[in-house]
This record gives structure tokens, C-alpha cells and sequence, in this order.
């Protein structure tokens, strides 16, 4: 079985409560079950693991070779400000898509940057929990088609 990770970045754990006009309603436990959801029918293991610490971030992207096929990640604010996850993202060698709730490229200037994008698959923003939906479901094709 083809297993998953799926890293939210900081502050994701206040979805459903923080900036509900840029971030919409949902929580992250509804997220999760959403992906666990998608994740059973598809027949393929997630692993969900969210941190507020950049370290802890590398640490879980440092570790995944070998022990998991795919990442999907939502950097969160670390999208446009970490080089040090970028580059435990470049050197992972694992198949990684980057989410986004919001569109990165219509908030404020500092946040239209990746510095993720340039080292993943793909990225979808935008379509709030539907960005996730469409990462894992992107992710699991990618991993099919390879097998």
C-alpha cells in the first residue's frame, strides 16, 4: 500500500477560527477527514502531521525517504520565508505537491512568492479545502502512473 504524508504548516490548527474571510470556515480536523476520506477509497495510507515549528517541519521531510511514496504539504507562512524546508524538500527525492487554501498570488505582496513551488510537482491554491482534495487525488495518479 502506498503510503502518504501530509504536513500542514503553522497555524493551520486555528482553521475554522482565524481570518475565516481568507481562510473560510473549515478546520483541520474537517481537512483530515476529508483526506482520510479520499485516502481510503483510493486504497493508499496517509500519515497527518501538523507542526507550528519550522524545525520540526525539516525533521518529519528529512526522515520521509524510504518510509513514505508521496508528501502533500501546505507550508503555510514558511511558503515564503523557509529555505531551510525548501531545501529539506529539494534533497527528500520524495514526490511532493504543495497546497494552499487561499491564492497566494491575490494576498498581500510578501506572500506572492514560494519559495516551495519551484522544488514540488505541482502546486494548487485557492480552492480552500478543495486544494487539498486536489493535491492528494493529483499525488495518488502521479504514484499510479509510476508503478
Amino acid at each position: 500500500m502506498r503510503k502518504i504524508l501530509v504536513i500542514h504548516g503553522p497555524n493551520l490548527n486555528l482553521l475554522g477560527k482565524r481570518e475565516p474571510g481568507i481562510y473560510g470556515n473549515v478546520t483541520l480536523q474537517q481537512i483530515n477527514s476529508a483526506l482520510k476520506k479520499i485516502a481510503q477509497k483510493r486504497k493508499v495510507s496517509l500519515v497527518i502531521k501538523q507542526s507550528n515549528h519550522e524545525g520540526k517541519i525539516v525533521d518529519l521531510i528529512g526522515k520521509m525517504k524510504n518510509k513514505y511514496h508521496a508528501l502533500l504539504i501546505n507550508p503555510a507562512a514558511y511558503t515564503h520565508t523557509s529555505v531551510a524546508i525548501r531545501d529539506a524538500l529539494a534533497a527528500s527525492g520524495v514526490l511532493t505537491v504543495e497546497v494552499h487554501l487561499s491564492n497566494i498570488y491575490a494576498r498581500e505582496e510578501f506572500r506572492q512568492k514560494s519559495l516551495i513551488s519551484p522544488v514540488v510537482k505541482g502546486t494548487i491554491m485557492g480552492f480552500g479545502l478543495k486544494s487539498y482534495l486536489l493535491g492528494l487525488e493529483a499525488l495518488i495518479d502521479l504514484l499510479s502512473m509510476s508503478t
